[in-house]
């Protein structure tokens, strides 16, 4: 497992230096400059960008190569990198809650008796799905709370 995220690492770096090398980060930029709301029309659609990915890859990929490609955006636009990664990993754990290919859904169809129906998993995730988007909602509009304790 040690050697395969240091795979993922590896791999991770290689890729973000020869995308900002061939100027990948400078066209990134300059799409997000058309982003209609600004900072917050950025904020929304990285978070459900990273939604979306969290469907479909594991934290690790997203972490290493994902976020790397928009962290000078989020510096440019002056948004606290402790906030939004805290939105991120709230966004990744409710991501990991939701069908199809939510991972924590699979982990707990392995532990479940088999008398739990995978169609009742689901269905059993859908209070904490809309409380792990409450808490998104919360961080989003009240910022202070990420450095207040």
């Amino acid at each position: 497992m040690s050697a395969m995220v240091f795979a993922i690492l590896a791999g991770a770096t290689f890729f973000s230096m020869v995308f900002t090398y061939t100027g990948g980060d400078e066209a990134v930029e300059q799409i997000m400059e058309y982003i209609p709301g600004g900072k917050w029309g950025f904020i929304v659609l990285m978070m459900a960008v990273i939604f979306m990915l969290g469907f479909f890859i594991d934290f690790v990929e997203i972490a290493y190569i994902f976020i790397p490609m928009i962290s000078p955006i989020l510096l440019k636009l002056d948004i606290d990198p402790l906030w939004f990664g805290i939105l991120v990993a709230l966004n990744l754990q409710t991501s990991f809650l939701t069908p199809p290919f939510g991972f924590s859904l699979f982990y707990l169809r392995g532990v479940a008796p088999p008398t739990v129906t995978t169609m009742e998993i689901y269905q059993g995730v859908i209070p904490f799905i809309l409380l792990q988007t409450l808490s998104i909602i919360i961080v989003m509009i009240f910022p202070g709370m990420v450095r207040a304790f």
